[in-house]
């Protein structure tokens, strides 16, 4: 399964919006393989789904990310998990394990969504 992440140095990139930078890793057998990275530029609205499609990405952890972009991205057949900040091996390591992100690497200010009884 390909899964992405957008970087900042060795950091998830703190806004998807702003990002240029995918960590694209193939997780098989509960290891990384395949790491490479690519441009891109998320203000190219009408084909960044199309891109991330073929790309074969199944999955899109980010930091902040806009309505207008979450939309976009879950509209097709790719899981985001958005509001995730931390170190990118530290998390990617973590989401191998089946881990929760959430609460762990949530981003400060941000809080899990309460139900209401």
């Amino acid at each position: 399964m390909k899964v992405a992440v957008t970087v900042w140095d060795e950091r998830i990139s703190p806004v998807f919006d702003s990002a240029r930078t995918l960590l694209i890793v193939d997780i098989k057998n509960d290891k990384m393989k395949n790491i490479s990275y690519k441009s891109f530029n998320p203000e190219l609205e009408a084909s960044l789904a199309e891109e991330l499609s073929l790309l074969g990405i199944k999955v899109l952890i980010c930091g902040a990310i806009s309505q207008a972009y979450s939309t976009l991205i879950e509209a097709g057949t790719i899981q985001l998990i958005p509001f995730i900040s931390g170190n990118v091996n530290e998390v990617l390591e973590s989401y191998i394990k089946g881990n929760p992100l959430v609460p762990a690497f949530l981003m400060p200010g941000c809080r899990e969504e309460e139900e209401n009884p």
